[in-house]
C-alpha cells in the first residue's frame, strides 16, 4: 500500500495577501495581542472573586468591582479591535473573516453592559448581579474560543502558504503540526 500525502483542505483563506500585509503592519495587531491575555487574566481573577462571593458570601464589593474592571477591559479590546478591523479589512465590525465572532461579541457586550446598568440602577440584588456576570462570562469564554480558533486557522494557513512557497507539501504539514 502506498502512503498518500494529504494536503489540508485550503478552503477560503482567512486573509488575502493584502489583508495579511496590513495586519502585519498594524500596530493594533500588537495591541490586540497584549490586551487579549490581559483581559483573560482579569476574567480569571474576577471569576474567582465571584465564585468566592457565591460560595461564602464574602467579598461582594471586590467581586462587583472586578466585573466592572472586566467590562472596561472588554470595552477597550472591542474598541481597539474595531480599529484593527478597520485597518485590516476596511470595516469597523463584521468583516468577512470575523463576522460570526463579531456577532457573538455583541451578545458578550450586551450582557456585560446589562451588568453595569443593573449595578448602577440597583435593578438586581447581589446574587442576581453575580448570576448575570456569570452569564456574561460564559458568553465571553465562547467568544474567546471563537477567536482562538481563528488564530489557529491563521497559523495553519500561514504554514500551508509557507509549504506552498517552498514547493513542499510535507514542509507545510510539518510547520502546521508545530503550530498546533
Amino acid at each position: 500500500m502506498v502512503a498518500k500525502n494529504h494536503q489540508p483542505h485550503p478552503g477560503v483563506a482567512l486573509y488575502t495577501d493584502e489583508e495579511r500585509r496590513r495586519r502585519d503592519a498594524s500596530g493594533w495587531t500588537l495591541v490586540q495581542g497584549i490586551l487579549a491575555p490581559v483581559q483573560f487574566l482579569v476574567f480569571l481573577v474576577s471569576l474567582g472573586l465571584i465564585v468566592r462571593y457565591l460560595s461564602t458570601g464574602d467579598g461582594l464589593a471586590a467581586a462587583q468591582m472586578s466585573v466592572v474592571v472586566k467590562t472596561l477591559t472588554l470595552y477597550t479590546i472591542m474598541i481597539t479591535g474595531s480599529i484593527w478591523e478597520k485597518e485590516v479589512f476596511g470595516v469597523y465590525l463584521f468583516a468577512r473573516p470575523f463576522f460570526w465572532e463579531d456577532v457573538f461579541s455583541m451578545l458578550v457586550l450586551a450582557l456585560h453592559s446589562a451588568y453595569l446598568l443593573a449595578l448602577w440602577t440597583g435593578a438586581l440584588g447581589a446574587s442576581g448581579l453575580m448570576v448575570l456576570a456569570l452569564a456574561a462570562y460564559v458568553t465571553y469564554i465562547i467568544n474567546a474560543g471563537q477567536f482562538v480558533w481563528k488564530l489557529r486557522l491563521a497559523r495553519l494557513d500561514a504554514a500551508r502558504r509557507a509549504g506552498a512557497a517552498t514547493g513542499g507539501v510535507n514542509a507545510g504539514l510539518t510547520t502546521a503540526a508545530r503550530a498546533s
